[in-house]
């Protein structure tokens, strides 16, 4: 009988913290109290640390199948353990895309074994499947992605019927990624005049602009309303879009809103500095747009936050033209840290962060027994020290890539131990045993 016991823990669980100990026996919570003695358990101290679920990341781009040499599941997921990551949502635009019911049961196998946290990915929706999504089970997996914007292949989903169809009869969640390809298309071509290839990464965030963000999530808003979809957009970017959503408890919802750690972190006054390390769709946009999603997490119109880790090689990164310098960016490893730098700026409570990291995405998506500090529910656990800086450095990036946009940048924040199934998996800095993620199961 496998049991661990965590002393002296701030632990912090549903709009709660308290003092106390938690006992971990058979990968689950078997009891949280005060104090708990008990003969032949593993003692962690934990004095001085914080404990909370470990975080759900519902939107991740670990690359596997095709694109491996960019990431991995074993290498990206390793790297979020480190982060303090339990789960993850993977996404469809792989090679081959996940748009069969088929190559999503493949790629339930080819993580079997290999991921260090929990998984689940997306079915991709593209203008010719929607059979395939109307033969998705419930409980499958997470849900339907559906890139509402720019996208590879043909997973942008832009004809009008494609798209009553599958928020009328998808039989799960959606997720959206919400821009406006006409509009990004038209002010491409105006910076293009001017520039040619060489348009400053500074005119990103003009590019793929707060418009083009507008027109799409209203679409997929008013899309979901008509048909009582259930509807998640994933990073917003910008003020106004949030008048789209409404404050309040995740729990009843139907439309629910997610931020990203980059585009709370960073601003539009970063390019000049980080240039196309920080180019992503959609784009980091102004310190008033900035503001304004740290507020609406706060007031709880955004119900999640999540990193959309989209790592690329440094090579790639480097290539001089805006159009061919890739989006996207790696972030797993630091992205609770990054998170905690709004508890730390009081801009939100550390209770708050718990639930739009924890807590909502288990109950938005409706994941089985996970999430909460529970007796009964797997132990996914981290243990954070909010009082223990560190500073990124290139040596320490654990991603395929070998890099991050965070390099030089000190968090005040630090994760200590990562628990996944009940089993230590993370100990500072040193990994212990196997990968040993397990699908995970919906209620639905």
């Amino acid at each position: 009988m496998s049991q661990i016991l965590i002393k002296n823990a701030r632990m912090v669980n549903e709009g709660q913290i308290n003092e106390g100990d938690l006992l971990i026996r058979n990968g689950r919570i078997e009891r949280i109290d005060t104090e708990i003695v008990i003969d032949n358990a593993q003692i962690i101290d934990a004095s001085g640390l914080t404990l909370m679920p470990g975080m759900i990341d519902d939107q991740v781009h670990f690359r596997e199948p095709g694109v491996t040499h960019k990431a991995d599941i074993a290498t990206e997921s390793r790297a979020a353990i480190a982060g303090g990551i339990t789960s993850f949502f993977d996404m469809p635009n792989t090679r081959p895309q996940t748009v069969t019911l088929d190559v999503l049961e493949d790629k339930f196998a080819l993580t079997a074994g290999r991921a260090w946290g929990n998984y689940a990915f997306y079915l991709g929706g593209t203008n010719d499947n929607i059979e395939e999504i109307r033969r998705l089970a419930p409980g499958q997996t997470c849900g339907v992605k559906v890139f509402m914007g720019a996208s590879t292949g043909n997973m942008l989903v832009d004809d009008p019927a494609t798209l009553e169809a599958i928020f009328r009869d998808c039989p799960t969640l959606i997720a959206t990624h919400c821009e406006d390809t006409p509009t990004i298309l038209a002010n491409e071509a105006r910076y293009r005049e001017e520039y040619g290839e060489q348009i400053p990464m500074r005119f990103h965030p003009l590019i793929r602009s707060g418009e083009a963000c507008w027109k799409s999530s209203s679409m997929a808003v008013d899309l979901a309303k008509r048909h009582d979809t259930r509807l998640h957009v994933l990073h917003l970017t910008t003020a106004r879009e949030l008048e789209l959503f409404e404050a309040g408890p995740v729990e009843g919802k139907r439309i629910t809103a997610e931020a990203c750690v980059h585009h709370l972190y960073f601003s539009d006054e970063d390019y000049e500095q980080r240039g196309s390390l920080i180019k992503c769709n959609p784009a980091v946009k102004t310190a008033r747009d900035r503001s304004a999603l740290r507020a609406a997490l706060a007031d709880d119109r955004i119900d999640v936050i999540a990193t959309d880790h989209a790592p690329h090689t440094w090579e790639e990164k480097q290539d001089p033209s805006y159009f061919k310098a890739p989006a996207g960016l790696p972030l797993v490893q630091h992205a609770l840290c990054m998170a905690l730098e709004l508890v730390h700026d009081n801009d939100l409570g550390i209770e708050q962060l718990v639930r739009k990291a924890a807590h909502a995405p288990a109950s938005l998506f409706g994941i089985s027994e996970r999430g909460y500090l529970r007796e009964g529910y797997w132990a996914d656990l981290v243990l954070v020290d909010l009082n223990c800086p560190q500073t990124v450095i290139r040596g320490d990036v654990l991603y395929k890539c070998g890099w991050s946009p965070l390099e030089g940048d000190t968090l005040r924040s630090s994760v200590a131990m990562t628990f996944v199934n009940g089993e230590l998996k993370y100990d500072r800095g040193e990994f212990l045993g196997e990968a040993n993620g397990q699908r995970l199961l919906f209620r639905r």
